[in-house]
């Protein structure tokens, strides 16, 4: 080795060598590489949750079915109303029949007097308390109506109405929102004891509560106590699945945590009593404590006592299993468990134990909403409703909904519908061929008061009432005669009609038309009130031509037909097709005295929390001056009573019962139809089959027997007598045999203007 090399590597062998790193500190600076790469994404995902906590229970937290209400029923002296139809009402709202008035919602009969407890209401325009009246009856009406509290006589009671149905969200949860504040303190207390005696003292998870629970299953040998607290079963049904994985139960804890962070105790217990699944009803399941005191009990959560709270608190671990209807065994040692824990939790007495123990269940037989089932009617609220609001919303905002719904009409239109066909079956030797529907208004407001679309008046199946399209025959001919009688220099009862053979060809296709009358014969000369009310096909058309198509068309859409149709000879004896409810829409004109009134079935719609959200005023449009319309109604009282509806009139209707109507038969006897009304009833009743075969019924022989039956029942006062300013009364002689007196003279309206030809003698 040379000199200069090895003084060379001497020099580099004397620099400092470079010190390695000790291997502590480098495993340190690992250890926190890897950490800081794992927190990254934890980090991100709690911020992530913590998110979908906070949105979730900062905003909507439920979406709320929208209730559904009948009419509020109105009691003053003098009505007329039978002590066992207002019974059947107050079992339709929930009321609880027994033989003292311990609370609201109770009544019972005794002799001629009802006493009801009278919840309170929050209705749409004032609240009502609660009170305690007695009602007197005599001859179907009250006499008076008794406050038993304050000891004076009240002049007007308004019961709570009925829920008769509910518009539920697309996962079909059931519940009613309370406070905490009204929430017993007694059912918080046995919620705790059972579920998390901690609850007020962990972070949302507790380790003890875990080893406790499982030291009690271990001893009971069965399920007695659970470990999860409230929290963490709040955040299970709230907001995860019910998957049981490993994932989800980390989510669960950590979720806990992040509540319990952002709210407070009060706010999670509120949520959970809100949320918490108690029961089902058919597709609906029923959450909250709110609503499972109605569903079990038939009463608020104020009223409850302590056994049926305890029972409440059983069914949280397993509502299906301790179902009280149908396991009742389960479900009282349950309870009795639930009681014996709050006792040793010190919550409740010895003496409260024992009592509570042997109480029975008392839960009712079934739930109250399952004893009301109108989806005809439910049917046409919700079509309504659409109109205004959308689909999401009426399926979660808990609208409070009042509709026009009176159920005692409903009940007797119901029972009208259903045994009437079935008679007409059994006298025509059918069996479940006949369908029908009815639909029942008020001619002064236009508010729907029953609607049945079916023979089985409870199945949601095809709304006839609604949806089925039908020719309606002879209903069409009033709007013929109306058009008459508005042109009254020209027209009026006593004109004269050719009832005689007519023939019409289509000038494009060569077709004949050659309309027959009902009975196959001629009548001649004939007046004009005659004509319609025997429902003279010839004499119809006859008048129709003269009057031109163009302007019967304009009647019936002044009368309220909305439906496309197109004007045509055959239209002139029913060729038009129309629902049950458009005739009805129809004929409203006719009976509000030439004013359209549009049909329908909503009053008021609140929030979910009682706030005025809409209020479905009245509309109201003249359409036809008065004087025309009341000649017609005079013309369609004979109609019932001397015309086409004579003999049903006779055997269903009192002689007292002044009403007005017009029979309906389509070709081969397809389809019977009845339209009529008094002053403050008008019903549309339809007859026929779903496959479009023949009935063998007239409108005389099987609609209008399901409306008299119907308004025998109903009531309905007559059609007004005050003449109109342009209407006079005229004595008439008639001759032995005449349609409307058998001899003498007749009153007959005339309008003033009439052509002085007409006020002649009356001939056969």
């Amino acid at each position: 080795m040379s000199d200069r090399n090895y003084k060379r590597r001497s020099q580099l062998s004397k620099q400092p060598a470079v010190a390695k790193p000790p291997p502590r500190f480098f495993l340190f600076r690992l250890r926190w590489l890897i950490l800081s790469l794992l927190l990254v994404p934890i980090m991100s995902y709690t911020i992530s949750v913590d998110v979908e906590v906070r949105e979730q229970f900062n905003g909507q937290r439920w979406a709320l079915p929208a209730r559904v209400y009948a009419r509020p029923l109105e009691l003053y002296p003098a009505m007329p109303i039978k002590s066992d139809d207002l019974v059947a009402e107050l079992d339709a709202a929930g009321y609880s029949k027994g033989k003292s008035l311990q609370q609201p919602g109770d009544y019972f009969l005794k002799e001629h007097d009802l006493y009801i407890y009278a919840r309170a209401f929050q209705f749409w325009d004032t609240p009502e308390a609660a009170r305690r009246v007695r009602l007197h009856f005599k001859d179907d009406s009250i006499q008076y109506i008794l406050d038993l509290d304050q000891r004076n006589q009240v002049a007007l009671l308004r019961l709570d109405p009925a829920l008769i149905g509910k518009i539920y969200p697309t996962h079909n949860e059931d519940r009613i929102l309370v406070s905490l504040k009204e929430v017993p303190e007694t059912l918080i207390n046995a919620l705790i004891s059972m579920e998390d005696r901690d609850f007020y003292a962990h972070h949302g998870i507790s380790l003890r509560a875990l080893t406790r629970a499982a030291l009690a299953n271990l001893k009971a040998g069965a399920w007695v106590q659970g470990g999860s607290t409230l929290t963490q079963q709040l955040i299970k049904n709230h907001y995860l699945s019910s998957e049981r994985t490993l994932k989800r139960k980390v989510n669960e804890a950590l979720m806990a945590l992040l509540m319990e962070l952002h709210y407070g105790k009060e706010d999670i217990l509120q949520a959970y009593l809100n949320e918490v699944f108690l029961g089902q009803q058919g597709e609906h399941g029923i959450h909250g404590v709110g609503m499972a005191s109605w569903f079990y009990f038939n009463r608020p959560l104020e009223k409850l006592e302590l056994p049926e709270m305890a029972l409440l608190v059983g069914l949280i671990r397993g509502a299906s299993r301790y179902n009280p209807r149908r396991y009742p065994e389960r479900a009282l040692e349950r309870r009795d468990l639930v009681l014996k824990v709050m006792y040793e939790q010190g919550v409740i007495s010895l003496e409260e134990l024992d009592a509570a123990k042997n109480t029975p269940l008392n839960v009712t037989e079934e739930p109250v909403q399952s004893k009301s089932s109108y989806p005809a009617f439910l049917d046409l609220v919700g079509r309504q409703l659409r109109e205004d609001y959308r689909e999401e919303d009426l399926r979660s905002e808990g609208l409070q909904i009042f509709t026009t719904l009176d159920p005692i009409f409903q009940r007797q239109a119901e029972q009208s519908v259903v045994q009437r066909i079935k008679t007409l079956e059994q006298a025509h030797r059918m069996r479940n061929k006949l369908n029908g529907a009815l639909v029942v208004t008020s001619p002064e407001n236009g508010e729907v008061l029953a609607l049945v679309g079916d023979r089985y008046p409870t199945y949601a199946g095809f709304n006839r009432a609604l949806d089925a399209v039908r020719p309606i025959g002879s209903l069409v001919k009033p709007a013929i005669y109306l058009t008459a009688l508005e042109n009254s220099r020209n027209y009026s009862l006593l004109s004269s009609l050719n009832d005689t053979a007519f023939t019409w060809k289509d000038k494009q296709t060569g077709k004949v038309w050659e309309p027959k009358n009902y009975t196959n014969k001629e009548h001649g000369k004939v007046p004009l009130f005659k004509a319609l009310a025997n429902s003279y096909n010839l004499a119809t058309v006859h008048l129709g031509f003269e009057l031109g198509l163009e302007n019967i068309r304009k009647t019936l859409v002044r009368m309220g037909v909305e439906r496309p149709f197109d004007m045509y000879p055959s239209m002139l004896l029913g060729g038009i097709s129309l629902t049950p409810f458009e005739v009805a829409q129809m004929y409203q004109t006719l009976a509000s005295g030439g004013f359209r009134v549009p049909l329908r079935a909503i009053r008021n719609v609140l929030t979910h929390d009682g706030k005025p959200l809409n209020r479905y005023a009245l509309s109201v449009e003249q359409r036809f001056d008065s004087a025309p319309i009341f000649v017609l109604n005079y013309a369609l009282e004979q109609a019932v009573r001397g015309g086409t509806g004579y003999y049903t009139a006779k055997e269903l209707l009192p002689e007292t019962l002044k009403v007005v109507g017009k029979t309906g038969t389509t070709n081969n006897y397809r389809d019977s139809w009845f339209a009529g009304y008094g002053s403050d009833i008008l019903a549309v009743a339809w007859v026929g089959r779903d496959d479009n075969q023949s009935t063998g019924l007239s409108g005389g022989q099987g609609a209008m027997k399901v409306w008299a039956d119907f308004m025998r029942e109903a009531k309905p006062l007559p059609v007004t007598t005050q003449l109109p300013r342009r209407v006079q009364l005229q004595s008439v002689k008639a001759q032995r045999g005449s349609l409307i007196e058998r001899s003498g003279y007749i009153q007959m309206p005339f309008i003033v203007n009439h052509s002085s030809s007409t006020l002649a003698y009356m001939q056969e």
